[in-house]
């Protein structure tokens, strides 16, 4: 009997996302053939914490980082990614050749949402965001998850989300995975609560 459902994953999320401009010279490895989109010479990095959640097929905490990469349509490579679920780590792993490891992922809600992240050999990473008021807005979109397997594997995600502004505030470990990041400034950042997401084909 396999770990995890069958795809598509159809998920329920709370997410907050920053984006980040990275000189293409210091981002992590992309798949063989893929290339970082750049804009004024940089690349756009996105870090999100996410809470998976019922009524979803799976709930667990998650920390990723992706790549915008160049593509036909709205495309990125997730270069990094913990989870605190062996179920997602092996579909992420099998189904979508995502680089999934595990950690300890602690998430604390309330006006301030703040999260950690640490592996058994050190920390890498932490966050706090605050919400700024707006209006949020419903709004459907989609996009691709490109990995390396047997060439470039493309999954499709769509999703219907609700934006709206946040601050926030980031550590990272300058010597751990997301340490490329560490001192730079956010462009900025977003709370994506209640997303609804359909992850695979």
């Amino acid at each position: 009997m396999s770990l995890y459902p069958p795809q598509p994953w159809a998920l329920t999320a709370d997410a907050r996302v920053s984006i980040w401009r990275v000189p293409p010279s210091d981002l992590p490895a992309l798949p063989e053939g893929a290339s970082p989109l750049l804009v004024g010479g940089r690349a756009s990095v996105f870090t999100a914490w996410i809470d998976y959640t019922p009524p979803g097929q799976l709930a667990y905490h998650e920390l990723l980082a992706a790549v915008s990469i160049k593509a036909r349509r709205v495309s990125c490579s997730i270069t990094e990614i913990w989870v605190d679920s062996e179920a997602s780590l092996a579909g992420g792993r099998e189904l979508w050749a995502i680089p999934k490891d595990l950690a300890t992922l602690d998430f604390t809600g309330g006006r301030t949402f703040q999260a950690t992240a640490a592996t058994a050999d050190d920390w890498i990473a932490t966050a706090a965001f605050k919400p700024r008021p707006a209006l949020p807005l419903r709004v459907p979109t989609t996009f691709e998850v490109v990995q390396s397997r047997d060439g470039l594997l493309r999954t499709p995600v769509s999703a219907k989300i609700r934006p709206r502004p946040a601050s926030a505030d980031w550590s990272f470990n300058p010597d751990g995975p997301l340490g490329y990041l560490a001192g730079r400034r956010l462009v900025t950042s977003l709370e994506l609560p209640k997303s609804e997401l359909r992850f695979g084909a």
